[in-house]
């Protein structure tokens, strides 16, 4: 039988049975694994809090035969304030969402987990701009997983390329002028722009970002269209709330 100990956070939970539930956790070893705790159903349990949506901790997990199990946990930080607010509420779950659709089983990645940490706590802190926050996430997210942008260089030509205003859902990036334009999305230099300087920024200095609110919706719209493409479902955590805000 094998034990592990890593730090890992709630991206998900299911009941199970009368007392136990299943608690999808993205590792920094593991991964995204599924593990059994048993008994977490119980205010009692000594597993309860630390299995709770969010929650942010060590874990010390065991593996037999079949799925993992939750031995013990140490919580590092609940994130539970992130439920006192319908933005940050949606924002947690959708970068949950994203981590869940996004890896696959077992699947490590350690700086794409630093970052999944870092937009925790810049969400608790209220630091920066959310939705600014989420671009910057969306786009760790589809490098770590073989989905990263091309936006220095024409897609099919390969030529330097300074701008575009047309992005490729092919070979996701831009193309120049002279080449073919199929199967893609219409931009704005400025969209474009913004997007390559984003794909470049480390996340910890996505607080320092500005966008302007007309061109949110564009890049948000670029980037949710080829996160649908391709991953096995569309996410939908934030639907309710550009419903609310009229997006």
């Amino acid at each position: 039988m094998a034990t592990y100990d890593t730090r890992a956070i709630v991206i998900k939970t299911q009941d199970y049975k009368e007392s136990d539930k299943i608690v999808w956790l993205f590792s920094e070893k593991l991964g995204k694994i599924s593990v059994i705790a048993k008994g977490a159903k119980k205010n009692r349990s000594k597993l309860f809090s630390n299995t709770l949506s969010f929650c942010y901790g060590n874990y010390v997990i065991y593996k037999g035969k079949g799925m993992y199990t939750l031995n013990e946990g140490e919580i590092i930080d609940s994130f539970q304030n992130l439920l006192d607010d319908l933005e940050t509420i949606t924002y947690a779950s959708y970068f949950c969402e994203l981590i869940d659709i996004a890896m696959t089983e077992e699947e490590s990645n350690r700086e794409l987990f630093k970052d999944f940490i870092s937009a925790f706590y810049f969400m608790k802190n209220k630091v920066g701009d959310l939705e600014t926050l989420s671009r910057i996430f969306e786009l760790k997210v589809l490098n770590a997983t073989g989905y990263g942008l091309n936006l220095d260089k024409c897609c099919i030509c390969r030529n330097k390329l300074n701008s575009s205003t047309y992005m490729s859902l092919q070979y996701l990036g831009g193309i120049c002028e002279n080449c073919e334009r199929i199967n893609g999305i219409n931009i704005s230099n400025a969209t474009y722009n913004i997007l390559r300087y984003l794909n470049n920024l480390p996340l910890e200095k996505s607080y320092r970002v500005t966008i302007p609110d007309g061109l949110k919706e564009e890049i948000y719209k670029v980037l949710n269209t080829i996160i649908s493409q391709n991953y096995f479902k569309k996410p939908k955590s934030l639907e309710t709330l550009n419903f609310l805000k009229g997006s």
